[in-house]
């Protein structure tokens, strides 16, 4: 695939967040104090906000603020809400989702993925839509023992109730057939470009840590994407989901946990921008 880079005369540098959660008015008056950086990229990495008017709402207010917003959805985005929206559910409402991002000019994971010319040279930024498939657990444990596995500790997740899969008969048919196609498209650029991976799930199971909720990890990838990092030569990862922000390096590649939070997780205070993480790719290390 031929490369198609984004020209720059002013190297540019990307901003990361995700877990806006713009359902919760405290979260969102984070949109009003945001910062601006015309001249770089921003980052959304999923759990932005449930509801379609309400994304749409969102990028009407970023996308002025940054040269280009480059948005992969959650599970909180797929969410059908009972009695509420057009009732769409699994793949036409992400559709639906996909086109009102176009509307802004938001790079979705069903764009052609661009290589831009970052500060430590070009990289290609690739949005992904995975979702999980319940891989993320025990061995002992079987798939249609998994949630009431979690639940015996508490661990639960409202997407067994609104996270549809249609037109897929499950979940891990729809993330099965995700995987596939993403990975078909990463073969084929060049493997010694350096690339951008950004998922809302980790991408890896020893990422998937919560200690307060050890069991809510069936819900949080899955293993189809280990060691994706090394197979399509990764300078840097990007993810949320998990509410615990941080860096973790893995074969000299940064794995960024870019979360924002609900209300309770975060100190309005310091405000949005204390938390808003700049992804800075590093070369791979020798395949």
């Amino acid at each position: 695939m031929s490369r198609s880079i984004v020209p720059d005369a002013n190297p540019l540098r990307l901003w990361a967040l995700s877990d806006l959660h713009l359902s919760h008015p405290e979260n969102r008056a984070v949109l009003e104090d945001f910062q601006a950086f015309p001249d770089d990229w921003l980052i959304l990495a999923g759990d932005v906000t449930h509801g379609a008017q309400r994304l749409d709402w969102c990028f009407q207010r970023l996308t002025p603020k940054f040269r280009q917003v480059v948005w992969v959805p959650g599970n909180h985005e797929l969410w059908t809400i009972p009695n509420a929206g057009s009732g769409l559910g699994g793949v036409a409402l992400y559709e639906r989702l996909v086109r009102i991002a176009r509307c802004h000019g938001v790079l979705t994971p069903e764009d052609p993925y661009p290589v831009v010319e970052h500060r430590d040279g070009p990289v290609l930024i690739v949005p992904l839509f995975l979702l999980y498939d319940y891989s993320f657990r025990p061995r002992h444990v079987r798939r249609d023992e998994v949630v009431r596995w979690a639940r015996e500790t508490g661990s639960a997740c409202a997407d067994e109730m609104m996270l549809r899969p249609d037109p897929f008969p499950d979940r891990e048919s729809w993330c099965a057939a995700r995987c596939e196609d993403a990975a078909a498209r990463l073969a084929s650029y060049p493997a010694d470009l350096p690339k951008v991976l950004i998922n809302h799930f980790p991408l890896e199971e020893q990422h998937a840590v919560l200690p307060r909720v050890p069991r809510f990890t069936p819900w949080c990838g899955t293993r189809r994407t280990r060691g994706w990092h090394r197979r399509f030569n990764a300078c840097a990862v990007v993810y949320g989901h998990l509410h615990i922000r941080g860096t973790h390096w893995l074969d000299g590649v940064p794995f960024r946990e870019v979360s924002l939070g609900y209300p309770r997780q975060w100190d309005r205070r310091r405000g949005v921008g204390a938390y808003l993480q700049e992804v800075a790719p590093r070369k791979a290390a020798s395949r």
